[in-house]
């Protein structure tokens, strides 16, 4: 596991001083060139919480991957930059109102001369840092978010389209192991899972994102959205090979 082949992955070659403008750096770039994707899941190829497997995925074989891996391995190249990073338990807001299990998400927070929540492994998530101590809304390039203390919880919220805030995932500040997320890690790669429903492979652009759900491919530009049939698993694998640098 190398430092300078991470970077390289992120298409990443600016300053890596353990500073605010580094890790904003590094987030944009996580997220603009390391795809959201649960494709193993359906491979049938199981997913555990281990560093090195997440490095050959992600770094060697150029893939993508979800939350436990993307925020897993991004930590390890924090900390390795010299970044104090904890990963932290979130449970996130699902369609029917109810919120999911622990560890049913990891994001991160770091610590800097204010506390920061990082997130490479949400996919249309916030695209820079939140401060985490400002509880007003945070405007950014591609949307709007707010971050607040609810009893011994904390909130992230995102603001939708009619202008009201909308949960995301709730959160604690107790520092985690990677290893503390391996069971909820295996329950999502099960039924009833959402993450067994659909194949998804989703990237950020400088301009919207990109997503391939099963034979839809979705671009949205700006504010405009446009959806399109693919007609075969053919076409599929050349997407995501020309897309997304996916190849599996």
């Amino acid at each position: 596991m190398h430092i300078q082949s991470y970077l390289e992955r992120l298409h990443y070659t600016g300053a890596v001083e353990p500073n605010l403008a580094t890790l904003r750096a590094l987030q944009q770039a996580h997220l603009l060139n390391v795809p959201f994707e649960n494709l193993d899941i359906h491979l049938g190829r199981s997913i555990v919480p281990d560093l090195n497997a997440f490095y050959d995925k992600i770094v060697t074989h150029q893939r993508g991957g979800f939350c436990y891996e993307l925020n897993g391995l991004f930590t390890w190249l924090l900390r390795g930059l010299g970044f104090r990073v904890d990963m932290l338990n979130a449970r996130v807001m699902g369609g029917d109102g109810a919120w999911g299990p622990e560890f049913d998400h990891m994001t991160l927070l770091v610590h800097l001369a204010d506390h920061w929540l990082v997130d490479v492994g949400f996919g249309d998530s916030f695209r820079d840092p939140l401060r985490l101590d400002d509880p007003h809304p945070q405007a950014q390039t591609f949307g709007t978010y707010r971050v607040y203390s609810e009893a011994e919880d904390w909130i992230l919220e995102e603001q939708a389209a009619e202008g009201n805030f909308e949960r995301s995932y709730r959160f604690n500040l107790r520092p985690h192991e990677l290893s503390d997320y391996a069971a909820t890690c295996q329950l999502q790669q099960t039924p009833p899972s959402h993450f067994t429903q659909k194949r998804v492979c989703s990237l950020a652009t400088l301009t919207g994102r990109i997503t391939l759900s099963d034979l839809r491919l979705i671009v949205t530009t700006h504010s405009e959205r446009t959806e399109s049939l693919l007609d075969s698993e053919d076409a599929y694998r050349i997407v995501l090979r020309e897309r997304f640098g996916v190849v599996y």
